[in-house]
């Protein structure tokens, strides 16, 4: 199964495509959408949609994983995030990709088995689990590999249970 992570925004949008096959995983490629702070916010919003669409055409990826938002104190902040992750969930369904959503405790569980991991140690468990030498960067790249790894194992066991069903 080919996975696109995602971490969702306007400014950097993190994105990250591994393979998982047989409870192993192998890296495809990542990195990070950016939008310069001065462009319009409709034109920020389309970047995103067709870089998005544009990963999705170039790996072939079959399902997507983004971050559940929560509400925090900055209203603007969360709205604008929003909007950014509906034009990627859009993108999403544009190219045929089922999407999963994951809270954030729902990954640091999945990655470190812990749901009140730190930041740095889900991204440390990250770069084990996907045999990187070092931790991507920026942050957003990384939380979008965490991601991916988050909706592999959410998806092995289900897909698991499938198969003793006759599925």
């Amino acid at each position: 199964m080919r996975i696109l992570g995602i971490d969702p925004g306007y400014a950097t949008v993190g994105w990250g495509v591994v393979d998982y096959q047989s409870n192993r995983f192998s890296v495809v490629d990542y990195g990070a959408i950016t939008t310069p702070a001065g462009m319009d916010f409709s034109c920020r919003l389309e970047r995103v949609f067709d870089d998005v669409c544009a990963i999705a055409e170039r790996y072939k990826t079959e399902a997507m994983a983004i971050e559940k938002l929560f509400y925090n104190t900055n209203a603007k902040t969360v709205i604008d995030v929003s909007q950014a992750r509906g034009v990627i969930v859009l993108a999403g369904h544009k190219n045929g990709m089922e999407v999963f959503e994951y809270t954030p405790l729902q990954v640091k569980q999945s990655v470190v088995g812990y749901g009140r991991a730190e930041k740095k140690q889900v991204q440390e468990m990250t770069r084990i689990i996907l045999a990187l030498e070092k931790i991507p960067k920026p942050d957003d790249t990384a939380d979008a590999l965490a991601m991916a790894i988050c909706h592999a194992h959410a998806s092995g066991s289900m897909l698991g249970r499938l198969r003793q069903c006759g599925r």
